[in-house]
């Protein structure tokens, strides 16, 4: 866990100190090929859909252990696995209406 949070530290790190080399001023931005948006959304895209399948395999790996353990719970089990695999999809069709929005 120490290694995931110094990794996401230092990508966040590297993230703001490259940001201000993308910046241009409004006739540069038009001048280019290259559109950024798009590219950018495809990266959300990808990211917000890979840690929506490490989360849904999280839940359903825990709701088959708690099937496992008590199956005399099994309606209550179900009923939050399938409210937090709803929760957990949302982040992917959030992701992709604002992608919408701003492209």
């Amino acid at each position: 866990m120490k290694r995931f949070s110094s990794m996401a530290l230092l990508t966040m790190v590297t993230l703001l100190v490259a940001s201000p080399l993308f910046a241009q001023g409004e006739a540069a931005a038009h001048g280019g090929s290259v559109q950024w948006n798009v590219i950018t959304a495809g990266f959300a895209m990808a990211i917000a859909s890979s840690l929506c399948a490490l989360a849904q395999g999280k839940a359903i790996s825990a709701a088959c252990e708690g099937l496992a353990r008590n199956p005399g719970a099994a309606p209550a089990i179900r009923f939050a696995l399938l409210l937090g695999l709803v929760l957990i999809e949302s982040l992917a069709l959030y992701t992709l209406l604002i992608i919408f929005l701003k492209t």
